[in-house]
């Protein structure tokens, strides 16, 4: 199986993509920071903060479960695929061409 230019993913998918695809919806923001309930441990509560983003810097952060990370690992962790696999979803869902090297 051919390889995937993850550098060329980092680049062009942004986290706000990411987001969306996982049903992150901010309660708070504050510039490039954003917010809210956690995607990954599924805390639902209107008001939660665990979960923090820098859409700028394209990093997550979850208070409460400590997963962490750029875009691309919040996608794996949320599918709880392996890199390769879930990059191909990844793309599929987004619909966008795999940067195979």
């Amino acid at each position: 199986m051919p390889g995937i230019d993850f550098d060329r993913l980092r680049r062009e998918i942004t986290m706000e993509e990411v987001l969306h695809l996982v049903g992150f919806q901010p309660c708070q923001t504050s510039g490039d920071q954003w917010y809210g309930g956690c995607p990954l441990h599924g805390s639902t509560a209107d008001r939660a903060r665990h979960f923090s983003v820098n859409v700028a810097s394209h990093r997550y952060y979850c208070h409460k479960c400590r997963s962490h990370g750029n875009q691309l690992e919040l996608w794996v962790a949320y599918i709880q695929k392996p890199l390769h696999p879930a990059m191909l979803d990844l793309c599929h869902a987004l619909g966008r061409e795999i940067p195979w090297i």
